[in-house]
């Protein structure tokens, strides 16, 4: 099943990227620029892909220029696809990449561009083999063996980024590695809906052990799929009370509680967990909800750390993760109304 899902993505890929151009050649592509905050886009990009990455043995990290973490402004352009080209980027890196490391790097270009920039240490192109890349449907033969593809995205990516008022460009010499960036508008003066971002103390991208409670079997499936392609180790049990005793049983580094379960909801385990011994009542909590605000609310009053709306996605999952597991873990249930809540 694994190999046939692999190969419809690829598929599916391939049709969205054919579409898109076409779309771009006939004039008909709509775009919505707007202000994008740089530091989050880049982290994001760089938690979806890191998983792909570690697989590989590589190492992925996002270096943000500090000048952007606390400063007003933002990146203008089409959020979704910025995202689109930065993936494709950071995505290639992945693929042709062996050995080493690869960086997505932000920082302004004057007061009025931003550049974001993918680095690798992957094999490398020549002069000709880097403007056979960005051709339509072609294939560098030297590197492209046995990677999937059509050969659309580099030319598609810099259609779009033309379209934006940017530009993509890119640099590269054989057995030493690839520099692919886009360069966008920048307004010193826009703002996002984001909050500014705080310089982030390292995290550990280590493999968690995580425990969900769940009685949903699609649901539960979904998750589990999501935690294991981000790299985690997964247990799965149908109620509150199940979870509790598998606490009791093994090592479990956090917990993921459906909102309303049989036996024991998700509230009365989160309440419970935080009353047993330490370690136990200390382990990070992220609530799995369907619901309300006012589900929401019960979840964190009593004791769970972040909020995860259904449907989950890959990115709000390892957001939430992330941000459940560096967060400390109040010593009361009364004290948690203050952690957050993370829309799927």
């Amino acid at each position: 099943l694994k190999p046939a899902l692999a190969a419809a993505r690829d598929l599916v890929e391939v049709l969205d990227a054919t579409l898109d151009s076409e779309t771009v050649e006939a004039g008909r592509i709509t775009l919505q620029p707007k202000p994008i905050n740089p530091g989050r886009l880049a982290n994001d990009i760089v938690l979806l892909q890191r998983p792909n990455a570690s697989a590989k043995g590589l190492t992925m990290t996002a270096q943000i220029d500090e000048t952007l973490l606390r400063a007003k402004g933002a990146a203008i352009g089409d959020s979704a696809r910025v995202r689109q080209i930065l993936n494709n980027l950071t995505g290639n890196a992945v693929k042709y990449t062996v050995r080493g490391r690869i960086e997505l790097r932000v920082f302004p270009l004057g007061s009025d561009r931003i550049r974001f920039e993918v680095v690798d240490t992957g094999p490398g192109l020549d002069e000709v083999e880097l403007a056979q890349a960005f051709e339509p449907f072609t294939r560098v033969q030297r590197t492209g063996a046995g990677v999937s593809g059509a050969g659309l995205g580099l030319s598609l990516s810099r259609r779009l980024a033309t379209l934006m008022d940017g530009e993509l460009g890119a640099e590269s010499a054989p057995g030493v590695g690839s520099r692919f960036w886009l360069d966008l508008p920048f307004d010193p003066e826009a703002a996002t809906d984001d909050a500014p971002m705080e310089p982030a103390a390292p995290v550990s991208h280590l493999s968690l052990r995580v425990l969900i409670a769940e009685d949903d079997s699609l649901n539960a499936a979904m998750l589990r799929a999501v935690l294991e392609q981000l790299g985690h180790k997964v247990l799965h049990v149908q109620d509150g009370r199940r979870a509790i005793d598998m606490l009791k049983l093994g090592e479990v580094d956090l917990i993921m509680l459906d909102g309303r379960m049989p036996v024991l909801d998700g509230p009365q385990a989160a309440a419970e967990i935080r009353k047993l011994p330490a370690p136990l009542s200390r382990l990070p909590i992220v609530a799995v909800i369907g619901g309300d605000a006012e589900e929401a609310q019960a979840m964190l009053d009593a004791g769970a750390d972040i909020v995860l709306r259904k449907p989950v996605t890959v990115n709000a999952v390892a957001r939430a993760v992330a941000d459940a597991a560096s967060r400390p873990v109040a010593p009361a249930p009364a004290l948690a109304k203050t952690s957050g809540v993370a829309a799927a």
